[in-house]
C-alpha cells in the first residue's frame, strides 16, 4: 500500500553519500546519479578538475599539491562552493567524499544553508573491514594498484573510522543519516539505498 501511495523523489535531492575506500560507494552513487536525474558531486574530482581547468582556486592548489602537501578544508570547500553555484545543482545533488571530518561537516551545513539547498539526507555504506580488505586485496592482486595494498587499505580504514564515525553520529543526532548494509550483489545493495530515501505523495 506504502509504495503505491508514496514514489521516490526525483530532483530536489540533496545528498550526502559516504563510505570507506573499497565499499562500493563509487559504484552507488553513478547508479543513484542515474535514478535521481541528479549530479554527483565527488570532491576529489573536483579539485582534479579544477587543477586541470587551470581556474584560480585550481592553481593554488596544483602549487599545493606539487609541493607533496594536502590542500586546506577552506581551499576544498570553496571549489566545491564553485561546482554548487552551477544551474544543474538547483534540481539536488550527491555529493561524495566530503565532509570527512567535524569541521568540514560544520563548513558544509553553513554553505548548504547560504545557498538555501538544506541537506535531506546522509548515506553511510555499512561494509566490514574484512569485506573492504578482501575486495582491495583482489583488485591489487589483478591490477596491482598501489592505493589497494593491503598495508595502505588498512591505514585508510582506521583513518575513515577516526574521522568519519563522529560525522556520522552529527548526522544521525539531527536525524539525516541513514546506515545501509553495503555487502552483496551491487544490485542488492541498490535497492536497500532506495528503500532509504525520502517519499513524498505519489
Amino acid at each position: 500500500m506504502l509504495a503505491s501511495t508514496f514514489r521516490i523523489r526525483t530532483g530536489h535531492m540533496r545528498i550526502v553519500f559516504f563510505g570507506p575506500n573499497g565499499s562500493g560507494k563509487g559504484t552507488q552513487a553513478t547508479l543513484l546519479k542515474s535514478e535521481l536525474k541528479v549530479p554527483h558531486i565527488s570532491t576529489g574530482d573536483l579539485l582534479r578538475a579544477a587543477v586541470k581547468a587551470g581556474t584560480p582556486l585550481g592553481l593554488r592548489a596544483k602549487v599545493i599539491m606539487e609541493a607533496g602537501k594536502l590542500v586546506s578544508d577552506e581551499m576544498v570547500l570553496g571549489i566545491l562552493e564553485e561546482r554548487l553555484a552551477l544551474p544543474d545543482v538547483v534540481g539536488g545533488f550527491i555529493l561524495d567524499g566530503y565532509p570527512r571530518n567535524l569541521v568540514q561537516c560544520a563548513a558544509l551545513e553553513e554553505l548548504l544553508a547560504r545557498l538555501r539547498q538544506p541537506l535531506d539526507i546522509a548515506i553511510k555504506l555499512d561494509v566490514p573491514d574484512a569485506a573492504i580488505l578482501a575486495r582491495c586485496e583482489q583488485r591489487f592482486a589483478l591490477e596491482h594498484r598501489p592505493d589497494d595494498d593491503p598495508a595502505i587499505v588498512r591505514k585508510r580504514l582506521d583513518v575513515y573510522r577516526e574521522q568519519t564515525a563522529p560525522v556520522a553520529e552529527h548526522f544521525a543526532q539531527i536525524g539525516k543519516l541513514a546506515t545501509v548494509d553495503g555487502v552483496g550483489e551491487v544490485n542488492t545493495v541498490f535497492k536497500r539505498i532506495l528503500a532509504v530515501l525520502p517519499r513524498s505523495p505519489a
